[in-house]
């Protein structure tokens, strides 16, 4: 049972750095050094003060810089392949007591790919939000954003299988409202 609840932390987290990437490395630092949350093997570093500094820093740039117009959208630019990085580590930092091929495994595949999952699609809506307000809506998409980094990560941390599930469901209604936005609502 502890595998599955570190494997739906790592998936929790991982969504989380699809809004931010800085924010849920920075509540794992938090928790880390609170003694809240064991990270594992190698990752240690995760939880001492440079880390926490230098997770504090790059969170507050990164928070600032997506309310700025235009500057968000040429982040999403760079921190898409970030996203998915970082979604990786986040995962195989939480995953504990497992053999490495499964840990690597369920980091890079699902890790990676609910981080790269979520940010695509914040990418897609502040693109949206960008084409149709001409950037000035976009703090509303960047509000969310933060919003949805700090509930998915402490949900995670608390609650992870409940996350995985309420993640799983966010990912099913928008596939579905999508369907219907692309295809009619007949077909949905």
């Amino acid at each position: 049972m502890e595998t599955v609840v570190s494997i739906a932390l790592g998936i929790g987290l991982s969504a989380a750095v699809g809004f931010r990437v800085f924010i849920p490395l920075l509540i794992i630092s938090i928790a880390s050094m609170t003694g809240y949350l064991n990270l594992s093997s190698g990752f240690e570093w995760i939880g001492t003060f440079p880390a926490l500094i230098a997770f504090g820093t790059a969170t507050v740039i990164e928070v600032l810089a997506y309310f700025i117009p235009w500057v968000d959208n040429l982040l999403d630019t760079v921190s898409s392949p970030l996203a998915v990085t970082a979604g990786i580590q986040a995962s195989a930092s939480v995953i504990t007591d497992v053999p490495p091929l499964l840990k690597w495994t369920a980091a890079i595949i699902l890790g990676g790919g609910i981080a790269g999952l979520v940010q695509g699609a914040t990418v897609l809506t502040r693109a949206k939000s960008t084409a149709l307000t001409a950037g000035t809506g976009n703090f509303l998409v960047s509000a969310s954003e933060l919003f949805g980094s700090v509930v998915t990560s402490i949900l995670a941390l608390l609650v992870p299988v409940l996350c995985v599930f309420l993640i799983l469901t966010g990912i099913y209604v928008v596939f579905k409202t999508s369907r219907r936005i692309l295809f009619g609502r007949g077909r949905a």
